[in-house]
């Protein structure tokens, strides 16, 4: 099993919370993840995500509580994917993809109230959305049930 680490990076806008995604197109769908990526051999989750949104993003952010993680269990397709997301505060910059270092179209930052209706990779959307309200550990989630485009 596959382990990934993410971060969940969010602002307000006009009072809105908006939360940032790296969008990628699949089979002619948009497909928003969240910033983060594989680890290096020796390397922990947090210091992974850290790295990664350096890489990708450009800028430097405080990594905090884990939020949550749940499994993607992908049978008929790759490795098996443990996601992990953690809050990611103080941002430093503004994050500018960099192609050298990521396959993301672009930048976007998608309103906390609607993510249940975007394609997220993972497909977490309805799980955050609680947590901006408590801001209490979500924990294990168990199964993401994942959409697939090819």
């Amino acid at each position: 099993m596959k382990v990934r680490p993410s971060a969940l990076i969010w602002r307000q806008v006009d009072g809105q919370t908006q939360v940032l995604f790296m969008r990628y197109s699949y089979g002619g769908q948009d497909v928003y993840a969240l910033p983060g990526g594989n680890p290096d051999r020796g390397e922990i989750l947090t210091e992974t995500v850290i790295r990664e949104i350096r890489e990708e993003l450009g800028v430097s952010v405080d990594i905090g509580e884990m939020i949550l993680a749940g499994e993607m269990l992908l049978t008929e397709r790759n490795d098996d994917v443990l996601h992990v997301v953690f809050a990611a505060r103080n941002l430093q910059g503004e994050p500018a993809l960099n192609p050298d270092e990521t396959t993301a179209l672009d930048l976007v930052w998608l309103p906390v109230a609607e993510l249940d209706k975007f394609n997220l990779y993972p497909n977490i959307g309805a799980r955050l959305q609680p947590w901006f309200s408590s801001a209490t550990y979500l924990g294990y989630v168990g199964r993401i049930e994942q959409k697939y485009f090819e």
